[in-house]
């Protein structure tokens, strides 16, 4: 990604007017993540740190993320030292990706003291850490993350910078210096020069750059007159844009709306392979862009326990239906007892006591073939009957049992299934709390602590292009809620056929609905299930009059009847549209 030192320039452009504000909470919603709610006369500003390798940056932000119940220690030690403190400075070492936040604080002695937080901004190397009055360090947010024999980011250690290699600052090196430095560099390509070159360039600035050299690809040291202006040219016109707060943000994406990259000044070197989307600001882009990743990651970080314990359970289920299965069809040999067992007790006359086997007619057939049954020669012929019997009558419960046991299997599969596309589609915290409890009641998890339940979030509401509203339920038991006693008897309920999905109601106020509105009511009945990326779902729905639960079913699960099945392709971009309607 582009979130180079040049970025982080434009970014601490954007927190500097903050300079002034208090600290006025701190939130750490992940391992990697931490919030500072900065208060002003303004109002609040959130500013976030990101240090998870793939996503490293730091940025104001906007999005509203879920904190957790109990918060980390990091988190705890940041509240109890920058607490109220006063954000003093922001200072980027010239385009190194670390920017350093001075705070103003009051220590538990009453004495004024600053402490900065520095925020490394390094791919997997990127660290949080906060520094003493004294230049030392007081504790990090990944401890041991750059040890080495140089540099120790340990409590009461000396906090040292990074290793940092003598590269040149475009913004303010002389045209002589740089062409010299490029005349002695290797002899490579023109981008990658420009990258070993120039510090906090990242690999997209440098193929702007390059590009808007030549078309071609150009070697570092084959540079006419004419392509050297054109370089230096394009270097003074980025950095008076930094300089100047003048920069065009933008984030690119493939045509299929993949979100792949972002920059601070408009991209040609992609042509009309890339959608070039224009953002206000350096923070706007950023929030845009890693939103909906972050959310994603985040919240399988949360859920990990929730998916093995899933994962395990189904496998485990699995194995015990198919072991079910196959004693059940070694039941198969039942009534062939029982004929053994009738035959032996009608001919106990011509059998005895040591026989190995009987050779008897099966007067059961009209040709009255002979059979072979196999005998005990420590038993009786009578024993030996009952034996049959027996094995008969075992084979008869075994049946009975089995089929009942492997459908109560096959239904708590089914709810399990129902269980994991949920948690796969959950998107905050609120939603996994209630998932959990919900685990916790089904008897597959333990109850932690005594704590209030969560409070349950309101289904889903969209309006399709009729006006009608629709209703999706977030999980099984709001599935139940929003079925069984929310809808009315006239409203339509629909559901992925055979395939774990939300619970979809489409209100109709004693109204017919169009074929419009019940397109586009399955559509969101595929789209929240477990076929989301399929082409095409089947999707059956009829009125909730005919949906019932029986008794003693698994939240979420209910029977009905009187349906008919529209197939349908999801869409992503149709439940957003819908969504956005209300």
């Amino acid at each position: 990604m582009a979130f180079d030192g040049a970025f982080l320039y434009a970014v601490k452009r954007e927190i500097e007017p903050l300079t002034g504000t208090r600290v006025d909470k701190i939130h750490q919603p992940s391992r990697d993540e931490l919030v500072l709610h900065l208060r002003g006369y303004d109002g609040v500003s959130r500013l976030l740190i990101s240090t998870a390798g793939d996503s490293a940056r730091l940025h104001l932000t906007t999005q509203n993320i879920d904190n957790p119940a109990v918060p980390p220690m990091f988190c705890m030690l940041l509240r109890k030292h920058l607490g109220g403190g006063k954000l003093t400075a922001v200072r980027q070492d010239g385009l190194e990706r670390i920017l350093f936040l001075d705070f103003a604080c009051v220590n538990e002695l009453g004495d004024r003291v600053q402490l900065t937080l520095a925020c490394e901004v390094m791919g997997r190397y990127s660290n949080c850490i906060l520094i003493g009055n004294d230049g030392k360090v007081i504790d990090s947010l990944r401890r041991n993350a750059d040890v080495t024999r140089e540099r120790v980011l340990l409590p009461g250690f000396p906090y040292e910078m990074p290793h940092r290699s003598r590269r040149l600052n475009f913004l303010e090196t002389e045209d002589d210096t740089i062409c010299s430095a490029l005349l002695l560099a290797p002899e490579q390509r023109l981008d990658k020069a420009l990258v070993s070159l120039f510090e906090g360039v990242s690999p997209l600035l440098a193929r702007e750059w390059a590009y808007y050299v030549s078309r071609e690809p150009l070697m570092s040291r084959q540079l006419t007159k004419d392509q050297q202006e054109r370089l230096l040219f394009i270097l003074h016109r980025t950095a008076e844009m930094l300089q100047n707060g003048t920069c065009q943000f933008h984030i690119l994406q493939t045509p299929e709306g993949e979100l792949k990259d972002y920059c601070f000044l408009r991209p040609a070197q992609y042509g009309t392979l890339m959608t070039v989307c224009p953002m206000p600001d350096a923070s706007t882009t950023l929030d845009e862009f890693y939103a909906q990743r972050d959310l994603r990651a985040r919240m399988r970080q949360r859920a990990n326990d929730l998916f093995k314990l899933l994962m395990n359970r189904l496998d485990r289920v699995a194995r015990r239906i198919d072991n079910q299965r196959t004693e059940l069809s070694q039941t198969a040999q039942m009534e062939q007892n029982k004929l053994y067992g009738d035959l032996l007790s009608a001919n106990l006359y011509r059998l005895q006591k040591g026989d190995t086997a009987a050779v008897l007619e099966n007067f059961y057939d009209a040709d009255c073939p002979q059979i072979r049954i196999p005998m005990r020669s420590e038993l009786t012929p009578a024993q030996n009957a009952q034996r049959y019997y027996t094995l008969y009558r075992k084979a008869a419960t075994a049946k009975e049992k089995l089929a009942e046991q492997i459908a109560q299997g096959e239904q708590e599969y089914a709810y399990l299934e129902s269980v994991f596309d949920v948690l796969s589609r959950a998107e905050t915290e609120t939603e996994l709390l209630l998932l959990r409890e919900e685990l916790v009641q089904q008897g597959y998890l333990r109850s932690r602590m005594k704590q209030k339940p969560p409070k349950q979030t309101p289904p889903m509401l969209y309006r399709t292009s009729e006006g009608f509203p629709v209703l999706v339920g977030r999980n099984n038991r709001q599935n139940d809620q929003l079925t069984l006693k929310q809808a009315a008897r006239s409203d339509i309920w629909l559901h992925t056929q055979n395939i774990p999905g939300s619970h979809v109601i489409l209100v109709t106020d004693g109204q017919e609905p169009g074929e419009a509105s019940l397109r586009e009511a399955a559509v969101l009945a595929a789209y929240h299930s477990h076929a989301r990326d399929s082409a095409q779902v089947p999707v059956d729905y009829t009125r909730v009059r005919y949906v019932h639960k029986p008794n003693g079913a698994k939240p979420g699960m209910v029977i009905f009847t009187h349906q008919q099945t529209l197939y349908v392709k999801p869409d992503a971009a149709l439940c957003e549209r819908l969504k956005e309607k209300l």
